[in-house]
């Protein structure tokens, strides 16, 4: 019971000091699992390789952006945008296996972002739906590579504190599940190359 008690402080505390809107975060190092608090920046990205799901990624940022601006008809453009660079990704450099789990994450994130397009009205539609496309998108660039250095982000307040993470373009947090209430809530958890 005791255990019990100190790890919902421990949870509380991580979760308030995440979303107290402050400038700095803690984001774990994937490879040594060691944190340290590093100062956000909005550095642009870097450019490592041309990727297969290179458009596709553009058009995901877009919807993210979208969404951290409260802009649900910028989403929706993503949307239909992440649909169309979907549908002429180059799979011919693939793996036969990365293919097939390509095409397994595909089906499912082009739902998402149908659901997304449709929805440009309905903003907390969108961010669910967004929710389950950030999950297909990282296995999609962890897959495929991004073109480009990608951090995935973490908002421990989303889903009634249950949690969601995302892809970003910068380090600086931009919550597309929080928008405009509470833009700086989240934290680096991976850093992709």
């Amino acid at each position: 019971m005791k255990t019990l008690f100190i790890t919902g402080v421990a949870a509380a505390a991580i979760t308030f000091s995440a979303c107290n809107g402050s400038s700095t975060s803690t984001k774990e190092n994937s490879t040594t699992g060691d944190t340290s608090v590093s100062q956000q920046s909005a550095a642009p990205s870097e450019t490592k390789s041309n990727s297969p799901v290179k458009d596709v990624t553009t058009a995901y940022l877009q919807i993210k952006n979208g969404l951290a601006n409260d802009n649900g008809n910028d989403a929706a453009s993503g949307a239909k945008a992440f649909n169309e660079a979907l549908a002429k990704v180059d799979k011919s450099a693939m793996s036969a296996e990365q293919k097939k789990y390509f095409e397994d994450v595909a089906d499912d994130a082009k739902e998402m972002a149908e659901h997304i397009s449709t929805n440009a009205g309905k903003i907390d539609h969108q961010r669910e739906h967004f929710d389950m496309l950030s999950k297909d998108m990282y296995d999609m660039v962890k897959t495929a590579g991004a073109g480009q250095t990608l951090y995935q982000d973490f908002c421990p307040m989303y889903n009634d504190n249950k949690g969601a993470t995302w892809l970003s373009e910068t380090k600086e947090i931009k919550n597309p599940y929080m928008g405009k209430k509470q833009p700086a809530c989240g934290s680096v958890k991976e850093v992709i190359r």
